[in-house]
């Protein structure tokens, strides 16, 4: 049985995710902070007759990622895919030349170093798979080009930052695949009930890259399974 983590799960895209790898036969680990949240999510999906267990996990804080990948290892001896979903956006997010350096430093710490520090504990577990993958859920307001429109500064500049990681990590771990996956605007906490798509279609490139994608395919930035600059 193939294993998958998926951070942020409990929720949103994460949640989506989850769910249709525990119904493709993946052990899915489903990564939270909020316990209560996290076991939900992971007994909703085995009550629909999937394989689920509940990680906790901040990825913003070291501590709490590397005793996640402890306590992962005393269930399953390797991981298969790594979907780094956790983000956040922080309440004053909004013009690049008024916010505080308090807001860029809780961004960047969540969405762009916690998807580096949660796939630097667990690639010890991903090099014993056979086709490890790693799917850092970006957004195409970290575009270089058409991305800035002054919507949340730092959240979208932390996405340009996380297309790098994700870059670097490809060019780093050659066996591996590793990239980037802009959903679009999704109904969501995040991006509001006014969004243009459904989790099902945000969370279909993802489940796409994480079960059938081939393994060759690395260190691209993708919108509906297609290449998009970046």
């Amino acid at each position: 049985m193939k294993t998958a983590l998926v951070t942020g799960g409990n929720k949103g895209i994460g949640h989506e995710v989850a769910r249709r790898l525990a119904a493709k036969d993946f052990h899915v680990f489903v990564g939270a902070r909020n316990p209560s949240a996290g076991r939900a999510a992971a007994d909703e999906f085995t009550k629909n007759g999937g394989k689920a267990t509940f990680l906790e996990i901040d990825v913003a804080d070291n501590a709490s990622v590397t005793s996640a990948a402890h306590e992962f290892s005393k269930i399953a001896d390797h991981l298969d895919v790594l979907i780094n979903n956790a983000g956040i956006i922080v309440d004053g997010d909004d013009a690049i030349l008024k916010i505080s350096d308090d807001i860029f430093r809780r961004t960047l710490e969540t969405n762009t170093l916690g998807a580096l520090r949660v796939t630097r504990a667990f690639e010890p577990l991903l090099a014993k798979s056979k086709t490890p993958r790693v799917i850092n859920v970006s957004s195409g307001g970290g575009q270089l080009t058409g991305g800035a429109d002054g919507w949340a500064p730092a959240y979208c500049i932390s996405k340009t930052a996380l297309n790098g990681v994700t870059s670097q990590l490809a060019a780093a771990l050659p066996k591996f695949a590793v990239n980037s996956v802009c959903p679009g605007w999704v109904r969501t906490d995040m991006g509001g009930q006014g969004a243009v798509r459904s989790v099902e279609e945000g969370a279909d490139t993802i489940v796409w890259l994480a079960a059938d994608a081939a393994q060759t395919l690395t260190g691209k930035f993708l919108r509906d399974r297609k290449e998009i600059p970046w």
